[in-house]
């Protein structure tokens, strides 16, 4: 499994360039790691903290400037199977969070508080994905 953790230059010039002025909804797919990899300057670095339990110290932290920006999780689900795709790919985290627009996501990345708590998350996380998607009217069928 490829392990993907932070967005690279490339896909987050990529994410800038995309219209700003409308809900964006992201899917997140998240793999912890067994044991959570803290910088070995990090006050957690040896506290021996799981990777679910450094995403929970991530969640707790980043969850009032992400609420305050207008975003919400909208969808959450407990991964079973893959039925088409990679069969090596499981995950701990299966969710969907709603922003207001593009600008709510950039604020909440740039601020300084959710900089500094990220360090749980990159520890935490042994592979994810960060899908945005633009919502639309759900009809009633798949086309």
């Amino acid at each position: 499994m490829s392990h993907y953790i932070d967005p690279s230059r490339d896909q987050f010039e990529a994410f800038k360039a995309l219209e700003r002025g409308h809900p964006i909804e992201m899917l997140n797919l998240v793999k912890f790691r067994d044991t959570a990899a803290y910088p070995d300057s990090h006050a957690l670095a040896n506290a021996g903290l799981s990777g679910a339990e450094a995403y929970s110290n991530y969640g707790r932290e980043t969850g009032p400037i992400f609420a305050n920006l207008g975003g919400k999780i909208i969808w959450r689900g407990g991964f079973e199977t893959t039925l088409i795709g990679p069969g090596d790919e499981a995950w701990d985290e299966v969710f969907v969070a709603r922003y207001p627009d593009a600008h709510a996501f950039l604020s909440m990345v740039t601020n300084p508080d959710y900089q500094k708590a990220v360090v749980h998350r990159q520890a935490a996380v042994a592979t994810s994905r960060l899908i945005r998607t633009k919502p639309s009217d759900s009809g009633a069928t798949f086309g």
